[in-house]
């Protein structure tokens, strides 16, 4: 298949033969091509290695600031620790305080069971006398005979109330004997400790323990404390130079941006200084696919196919889960009809080219290359960014700059990103696609080097 390029090309060769001079031109020149394509592709695996690392920089800044910030949580929450571990030390000696006053009322509680015990033991000591007295009246009463009997009713009456109370008495007395000893020894218990040379008790001693951990805490929580003071330091130096080395990445890539621009300049140059290079057939044939596409969405529009406002539409609607994301819009039947004829072509123009794509000026591809058009796989990300490329906005760099260039022609070096980190670096030549006179975008043909 010829190209109109090659066409051309032949007509010129057949009616002129070239001079000396010019077929030394031609060498210089097409020398020149080589080494401008040569600088471009160093360029663009430059550009993309420096993109790369600018990516990781980025991650790695966002991971420093994520772990300053968890660092500064955790300064943070040892400060609460020393705080509340300040006021449980506090706490344990309030705690012990209130354990002596506590120890000082079974004190006085002690000192009141005393009381009440010497108070029964006199009421057990008037009610023995009062049996006694009793029991005197009741011999008495005896002795008088009949006159007696009533009194010596009243003297057994008193004698038994006095056993009563006497009984009474010594059960309180042994009760309160029992609440004595159990009350003085905790009293002991609680109010016992080493500073009186005593065994301290096992209450306090629970209670050293307590203020012994305690105070182990506050220690270890300072000494943390002080070496996320210092890690903070660090990591804000280590977040500082990261910025500084992602400044410095972007710094090259816009220095390596206009190295790459300066080859593209230098390629287009030569390309269209009328010598034929290796990228002259490349450039034909994407203005070649450009006029068809052009023609062919003309007729559409003019046979009512579709109208320009639908030709020109820019409500890229979503299509639900799609990663990554592609979209639909009123044009994707009418390219999906028309793109294949010549796109599918193109393919067929030399193995070297990888893909011929129709783009509307926002880098919009409706139809790709049929073997770019498989299904999406869910939850396949890798597999879905190599081979489901159609329905998606592509406006990067390069992509952006060839829907959008006007000139009869764009020569770009590129790498192509496939998914999972691989690459291919490769050449793209786009020329603009015109309907009635405005702008709709162009056709893309990529090609290896």
């Amino acid at each position: 298949m010829l190209t109109l390029f090659q066409k051309k090309s032949a007509e010129h060769e057949v009616t002129q033969q070239p001079s000396g001079s010019q077929v030394d031109a031609r060498a210089l020149i097409q020398s020149l091509q080589k080494e401008a394509s040569g600088l471009g592709r160093e360029a663009a695996e430059v550009r993309g290695v420096i993109e790369d690392t600018i990516q990781t920089s980025s991650r790695q800044t966002e991971a420093l600031a994520s772990l300053a910030e968890q660092a500064r949580g955790i300064q943070q929450a040892q400060a609460t620790i020393g705080s509340v571990t300040e006021q449980s030390r506090g706490s344990v000696g309030k705690a012990r305080q209130a354990v002596e006053d506590v120890g000082r009322e079974v004190g006085g509680i002690v000192d009141t069971l005393r009381e009440v015990a010497e108070a029964a033991r006199e009421i057990t000591r008037i009610a023995m006398q009062t049996r006694l007295v009793a029991f005197n009246a009741s011999v008495e009463a005896k002795r008088a005979g009949e006159a007696g009997r009533g009194f010596g009713v009243v003297a057994d009456a008193v004698k038994d109330l006095a056993a009563k109370v006497e009984a009474s008495s010594k059960q309180i007395m042994g009760t309160v004997g029992d609440l004595d000893a159990r009350v003085g020894a905790l009293a002991r218990e609680i109010r016992s400790d080493t500073t009186s040379g005593a065994q301290a008790s096992a209450f306090h001693k629970a209670l050293a323990e307590v203020e012994a951990g305690v105070d182990s805490i506050m220690r270890a929580a300072a000494e943390s404390r002080h070496a996320s003071d210092g890690m903070n330091q660090q990591m804000a130096v280590i977040e500082a130079e990261a910025r500084q080395a992602t400044q410095a990445l972007q710094t090259a890539l816009q220095r390596s941006e206009s190295f790459l621009r300066v080859s593209e300049h230098l390629m287009e140059a030569i390309a269209a200084c009328g010598i034929e290079t290796e990228d002259s057939p490349y450039i034909a044939a994407a203005q070649e696919a450009a006029a068809q596409i052009s023609q062919l969405l003309e007729n559409a529009v003019r046979t009512g196919m579709l109208t320009l406002a639908d030709l020109f539409d820019e409500q890229y609607r979503p299509i639900p889960g799609t990663n990554p994301q592609q979209h639909t819009t009123r044009f994707v039947e009418m390219s999906d009809r028309l793109f294949p004829q010549v796109q599918e072509r193109m393919l067929a123009f030399s193995p070297k080219v990888v893909y011929c794509i129709a783009v509307d000026r926002n880098g919009y591809v409706p139809t790709h290359n049929r073997r770019y058009c498989q299904p999406q796989r869910p939850g396949d990300v890798v597999w879905n960014t190599a081979n489901s490329r159609y329905r998606r906005i592509f406006n990067d760099r390069t992509g952006l700059a060839s829907a959008r260039n006007r000139k009869p022609f764009l020569l770009q070096t590129y790498r192509r990103d496939m998914g999972g980190g691989r690459h291919v670096l490769m050449k793209e030549v786009s020329a603009p696609i015109v309907v009635e006179g405005r702008h709709w975008g162009a056709i893309r043909l990529a090609y290896q080097f």
